[in-house]
């Protein structure tokens, strides 16, 4: 007796997506077509569709923003070490540790070309850049860089030094999660300098998109780190 074994649909269809983003047809950071216009597109019904994205999205290949649409998702996705999102001043706090701050700069700038795109700002619209020195236990550990939407902040809004998500909380803006890029760089002549870093040591960089419990990007931070000082533990996960 001869069995013919067919591929389930959703599986041919997951290959097609991934194909997709494998060549470029679709890029890391792209929004799908619609439901019913990138069914039509691959041939198939809505339902084989659905059941595709949803295994996708579990794989972390895409990523579904509320009311926003569809992604191919280009962030990395930590579990384990950094998965769990506090502030700085919580993390010295969890070392035994006495947090400090020194404000460097606090004011309304033109964003730049990675702000527009990453806080999705309006024309015209400045951000409230913000640039701190943290310590633990007056050693410095973190040069901050922080920037928030204009358009969030009520008038005569002023930054708490010691806590950027604090300071937000108490606008009624709650940070639900955050993207995260990790990498290092060499010595850099200001930030290494005011660190306190010679030049053989490292800065790590942690780059943020903090989102709000609607999706909206409500931050964008660039956090450097004596390399020296601070470990990121990533647990990665075998996917089947």
């Amino acid at each position: 007796m001869n069995f013919n074994y067919q591929t389930p649909r959703y599986l041919v269809v997951i290959d097609q997506i991934k194909g997709k983003i494998g060549n470029g047809e679709l890029e890391p950071g792209e929004r799908l077509p619609s439901e019913m216009t990138f069914a039509k597109e691959l041939g198939v019904s809505r339902n084989t569709l659905r059941e595709a994205l949803r295994i996708l999205e579990e794989e972390n290949i895409i990523i579904r923003k509320h009311g926003v649409g569809t992604f191919v998702n280009n962030k990395p996705v930590f579990s384990g070490g950094i998965e769990e999102l506090f502030s700085i001043t919580t993390m010295i706090e969890r070392e035994g540790k006495t947090p400090g701050t020194e404000l460097l700069f606090a004011g309304y700038v033109d964003p730049h070309g990675d702000d527009i795109k990453e806080l999705n700002l309006g024309e015209n619209e400045l951000v409230l850049l913000v640039k701190r020195l943290r310590t633990a236990d007056e050693e410095p550990l973190v040069y901050c860089i922080d920037k928030i939407p204009s358009n969030l902040l009520s008038k005569g809004y002023k930054v708490d030094k010691e806590s950027i998500f604090s300071s937000l909380e108490e606008l009624g803006i709650t940070i639900g999660y955050a993207e995260a890029e990790i990498k290092t760089i060499g010595y850099h002549e200001e930030i290494s300098n005011i660190m306190n870093c010679d030049k053989e040591t490292p800065l790590l960089i942690l780059r943020q998109i903090h989102y709000d419990l609607n999706d909206r990007p409500v931050l964008y931070s660039i956090n450097f780190f004596k390399s020296d000082q601070i470990a990121f533990n990533v647990l990665r996960k075998r996917t089947y």
